[in-house]
């Protein structure tokens, strides 16, 4: 249990790298946009859209196609390469002269983006399925820590230079890479790797896998639905508070650093407690709500301090992700938890390609010079409703006949009793 425990800890720390190597960037990009298109605000909302679904695209056909590697070669290959493309991303937009070459930047990343369904895949090799809830939570917990440190150091580095950040970033990927080289060991025993089946290694397969019950096809919703009202919050989060509250680049990253901060917390301190005491269908439930209702305060919210109350209470519903994960991962057998896994990156790939655009063009309908009204948070209403459609897709989950037979009440009830 020692060893395993240890795993745990190592892909933590990669994933904490990782997130505040991302994490530094996030309040730079919509800025960079602008000073390479020389375009204001409300046209330049639609190229950062744009690179964000090109980013998702490729997630979306890669994903299953990684995924399905890590169950053949193991994981550790599989997010090594991930690392690696992410490094070269970086130091692609440290020294961009254009915005041709974000693009480039972006598809690089999206094609080796598999650390979080990889990651999901390692956890969920080294932890018995009633506690992987708590375990998915420190994923999440491990990214929110990156957060914490990486927009508010992204913003203060963005202030003297725009490009100073993706260099900062590539450095810590880089690092990222070495360290998983030498130090995460595999998880994945050679007995359990299993002959690719390219006829569900593709993004076609791999749906058509996830939506091949009800359970999983509900499931699917909900997590899409989540990861689409995210996007909103990428695409349009700081051209919506320059717009409306003219924040720079310093209170957008802190804003953004208050969001990983209680997203550590919940996912880190609250979610190996309150799922297992809820169950996982009810906490996904109940995070859906709170965060539908952040969503609105994001939207509406008349001064800064509203916004920010949102946040508190966007960190607050972090643990519907970690509970919907649990519930797919015991779907899976053992030796197919990486092709689930990138089924699951696949669906958030794909909702992932329409968010930033549907976003962006919402934003720039409601902040252009032809809009019915002035609403810079238009695009978070939007999620509101995505969030509602998430609750109603796990509230009709019900248990799968193999776990209601497993014998124990905290079984059945973490997959949600009868519904």
């Amino acid at each position: 249990m020692s060893g395993r425990s240890a795993s745990v800890r190592f892909i933590l720390i990669t994933l904490v790298i990782d997130a505040l190597g991302f994490g530094l960037v996030v309040p730079i990009v919509p800025s960079l946009v602008v000073k390479l298109s020389a375009l204001p605000v409300s046209a330049a909302s639609i190229w950062v859209g744009a690179l964000l679904t090109v980013f998702a695209l490729m997630q979306f056909v890669c994903a299953p196609i990684l995924g399905a590697l890590s169950d053949r070669f193991g994981r550790r290959p599989v997010l090594l390469l991930s690392l690696g493309g992410i490094c070269a991303n970086y130091l692609l937009l440290a020294w961009a002269p254009s915005l041709a070459w974000l693009f480039l930047g972006r598809l690089i990343a999206g094609a080796t983006a598999a650390n979080a369904a990889t990651a999901t895949a390692y956890i969920a090799d080294v932890t018995p399925p009633q506690k992987r809830a708590g375990q998915f939570g420190l994923i999440g917990a491990a990214f929110g820590v990156g957060f914490v440190v990486g927009p508010a150091l992204g913003g203060l580095l963005g202030s003297y230079g725009l490009r100073l950040p993706f260099i900062a970033a590539a450095v810590l990927a880089g690092c990222n890479v070495l360290y998983g080289y030498f130090v995460l060991p595999e998880s994945l025993p050679p007995a359990l790797r299993r002959p690719i089946d390219w006829r569900r290694a593709n993004p076609v397969g791999s749906l058509r896998m996830v939506t091949a019950n009800r359970n999983l096809r509900r499931l699917a919703i909900a997590w899409g639905a989540a990861w689409f009202a995210l996007g909103a919050l990428q695409s349009t989060f700081v051209l919506a508070n320059q717009q409306r509250f003219g924040w720079d680049t310093r209170q957008n990253g802190l804003a953004l650093a208050l969001a990983g901060l209680g997203s550590a917390v919940v996912q880190g301190l609250l979610v190996r407690r309150l799922v297992p005491a809820l169950g996982e269908r009810r906490a996904a439930m109940i995070g859906t709500t709170i965060t539908g209702c952040a969503y609105l305060c994001i939207a509406f919210g008349p001064f800064g301090w509203v916004v920010l109350m949102g946040i508190v209470m966007q960190a607050m519903g972090a643990i519907t992700n970690p509970a919907i994960q649990s519930m797919v991962s015991s779907s899976a057998a053992g030796n197919r938890q990486g092709e689930t896994q990138g089924a699951l990156a696949s669906v958030q790939g794909l909702t992932a390609i329409a968010s930033p655009m549907v976003a962006s063009f919402v934003f720039s309908s409601f902040t252009g010079p032809a809009a019915p009204f002035q609403l810079a948070g238009a695009p978070f209403a939007v999620s509101a409703l995505a969030y509602a459609l998430a609750f109603w897709a796990v509230s009709g989950v019900r248990p799968p006949p193999v776990l209601a037979m497993a014998g124990t009440a905290a079984t059945s009830e973490a997959t949600g009793g009868t519904g």
